[in-house]
């Protein structure tokens, strides 16, 4: 009676699994018709996106011939581009984006992350990324701005004008974190549809590698420690410099994106940077302050290889990094006086469609 009863609790609890096992494999078939068909819409979807991306192309380029070719009003070219520049970020800002094959990870990524996919597949966890880049950099320019301070001020009044190895050494350490994050953050911003120039992602990674070289850089100590340590004091009053323009930055240009955005001069996952300046007003006070702190930049860099050339300190990493500072302000400065250049030709852009609004306007009819 027992075993009878074992043999058809045993029955009960294989015909069991053997259904659950149909409803897995039936589960699983669904699974792979959905994804099946999916993927055979989204096929779709990305040749009618590239179909239509090239047609934008080609209606600019005959814009630009009619135009050389004296067929089409200069005026009425430019109303052209700016309705053809919102079709394409439609597609590049929209839905369809998360569709169409993502840019290239790069070297940099590959070599901190592996073969990782880094693009985030859906449209909030990409602006989500973006937040939390800006909210980085406004925390890391309070502590841009604050570590500096902190040690210049025990430099004068606790070291007796010396700084120690180990205090710079630990803000060297977290120069080299910062630049690392940013750039990795910027890379992967970059995946996501973000417009980040070039320039500012090579920038950080000179910054890296600057932070890197001088973490070997000895601390000369006494004798003549004022001296030896001149490079040092310069590239943290530089760094306080920074930290400030960072805080107006963040503050001031974020708006100006924001508003930007919602007139569809520019894309949600864009983010600013540092040669970007606001509405007018602020122009007066970002942009001398930026041009100041690229001579400063570079005036460290040249004081560091005077000093490595005068024989005083003459590691080759005060060389190193003279180059690199060097390299960066002028970069900095190139990348600034294209970005006003690009202003100017925009500003000079609208007052000629609004002259040509109000002679419109004006015209009686005929």
């Amino acid at each position: 009676m027992g075993d009878s009863a074992g043999d058809n609790s045993r029955s009960n609890f294989h015909d069991e699994s053997l259904r659950i096992i149909d409803l897995a494999k039936e589960l699983q078939d669904s699974a792979s018709s959905l994804l099946s068909k999916t993927w055979s819409e989204e096929q779709a979807i990305c040749k009618r996106a590239f179909a239509l991306d090239s047609s934008i192309q080609k209606v600019q380029a005959s814009v630009e011939a009619a135009v050389k070719r004296g067929a089409l009003d200069r005026n009425e070219a430019e109303k052209l581009d700016e309705d053809l520049y919102k079709a394409r970020r439609i597609i590049n800002d929209g839905d369809v984006s998360l569709l169409l094959p993502s840019k290239s990870h790069g070297t940099f990524l590959r070599m901190f992350l592996g073969p990782v996919n880094v693009r985030a597949t859906k449209k909030d966890a990409k602006l989500k990324v973006k937040e939390e880049y800006n909210n980085y950099r406004d925390r890391t320019a309070i502590l841009f701005l604050v570590f500096p301070v902190i040690l210049l001020t025990l430099r004068r009044f606790c070291w007796q004008g010396c700084f120690p190895v180990w205090a710079v050494q630990p803000y060297q350490a977290w120069l080299l974190f910062l630049y690392t994050s940013l750039a990795l953050r910027e890379n992967i911003l970059r995946v996501n549809g973000s417009d980040i120039r070039p320039w500012w992602i090579y920038h950080h990674y000179c910054a890296m590698l600057m932070a890197l070289v001088s973490l070997t850089w000895e601390i000369k100590g006494e004798p003549d420690c004022v001296y030896k340590q001149r490079g040092v004091e310069l590239f943290l009053r530089w760094a306080i410099m920074q930290g400030f323009a960072m805080l107006l930055q963040n503050r001031y240009q974020r708006q100006r994106l924001y508003t930007r955005i919602a007139l569809g001069k520019a894309k949600r996952m864009d983010v600013v940077w540092g040669e970007t300046a606001g509405v007018e007003g602020q122009l007066w006070l970002l942009c001398p302050l930026l041009f100041i702190l690229q001579g400063f930049e570079a005036y460290i860099g040249i004081a560091l290889l005077r000093t490595a050339f005068a024989g005083v300190v003459s590691e080759w990493q005060v060389v190193f990094c003279g180059i690199l500072l060097l390299v960066m302000a002028v970069g900095n400065f190139a990348n600034t006086v294209q970005t006003l250049m690009a202003k100017s030709r925009f500003k000079a852009k609208m007052k000629r469609s609004k002259s040509k609004q109000e002679l419109d306007h004006s015209s009686p009819p005929k």
